[in-house]
């Protein structure tokens, strides 16, 4: 009788060698195509501090980071927080062209800003639709790490709908979560499809974490852009309120009928303002603006945009174990 022959698995399964290479080389020229499409937009940006608040104290670098190019006639996009507060600003093409450029405006609340050059013969990136973006989708990250320029990193969109916080402490909605790799430096610098098309601007990472990156959405950083560009500013609302978080007694929200069992409690109001002048007290608990269910201060601050400015809004407080309706006119919020 024959020696049995080994079992149909016992050897592991291979690919092909050859499907091993197409594979390789269908990933790698995905990355090379976004990489051309894209990076002759990309900068570094050294920002220069005011006199006495540099590092050496006699006003010297204030921050540095990546930016890209987005109009024809020398817009660029970067981070807030690279370019805030900055006298002296220089942005270095990868071709080894440098160019002094103006601070448009720039948005902490969302860490974003627009700088602006004047050179020949730019290439704008493409703006894409972050709306469009699916998790697990190939993206390459463009930059410049602790100074090493125009360094590429590629990976996959993690998550979507992400909210991270400003260093203001506004929440900014709809963040991409990404695994390709940033680095200090990185921060104002595309995140790309392998169109080539971007989709976020490299802003945050978890320090301690391997493959935690974030990126504001570039649906968020082009409608900011345009209101930096025409106004230097981003137009925003205030009441004139101090509050936090609280939750509250089941049996109240259920008798009232509210979606939540949380809101925003007033802790203090600003003397002349919107609140003081509808009538907010300290201890009144606010559920709703407008028609919006209100969680907490990020609920608040969302729904507080430029067109709230001047315009008449019924505001649902619980007073006690009382619901109270006002009518609160906010203000345009000035940043300190």
């Amino acid at each position: 009788m024959p020696e049995p022959g080994p079992a149909p698995d016992s050897e592991p399964a291979t690919l092909p060698e050859s499907g091993d290479k197409e594979a390789l080389d269908a990933y790698s020229l995905a990355v090379m195509r976004a990489v051309d499409a894209v990076g002759p937009s990309v900068v570094a940006i050294d920002a220069h501090a005011p006199e006495g608040k540099g590092p050496d104290r006699r006003g010297g670098p204030g921050g540095s980071g990546s930016g890209f190019v987005f109009t024809h006639d020398g817009f660029i996009l970067t981070n807030s927080h690279v370019v805030h507060g900055a006298v002296h600003i220089v942005v270095h093409f990868p071709g080894g062209q440098r160019y002094v450029a103006d601070l448009v405006g720039d948005d902490p609340e969302t860490d974003l800003a627009v700088v602006r050059i004047s050179a020949p013969r730019l290439v704008p990136a493409v703006l894409g639709d972050s709306s469009e973006v699916r998790v697990g989708q190939l993206v390459v990250a463009i930059g410049n790490p602790y100074g090493f320029q125009a360094t590429v990193t590629a990976g996959v969109v993690s998550a979507l709908g992400r909210s991270l916080r400003s260093r203001t402490g506004r929440l900014i909605d709809n963040v991409i979560q990404t695994d390709a790799a940033l680095n200090p430096g990185n921060s104002g610098g595309p995140l790309v499809t392998t169109r080539g098309v971007v989709v976020g601007v490299n802003s945050a990472m978890i320090m301690p974490a391997q493959g935690i990156c974030f990126a504001i959405a570039v649906n968020t950083a082009k409608i900011v852009a345009t209101q930096l560009i025409r106004e230097g500013r981003v137009r925003r609302s205030a009441i004139g309120l101090a509050g936090q978080n609280v939750p509250l007694a089941r049996r109240v929200a259920r008798f009232h009928r509210l979606p939540f069992e949380s809101g925003v409690r007033v802790e203090a109001v600003e003397p002349g303002s919107p609140a003081e002048r509808a009538g907010l007290l300290v201890g009144d608990v606010v559920v709703a603006f407008g028609e919006l269910p209100v969680r907490g201060i990020d609920d608040l601050q969302t729904v507080l945009t430029d067109r709230q400015v001047g315009v008449g809004t019924p505001l649902t407080v619980l007073r006690g174990v009382d619901i109270i309706r006002l009518e609160i006119v906010p203000r345009e919020f000035k940043a300190a």
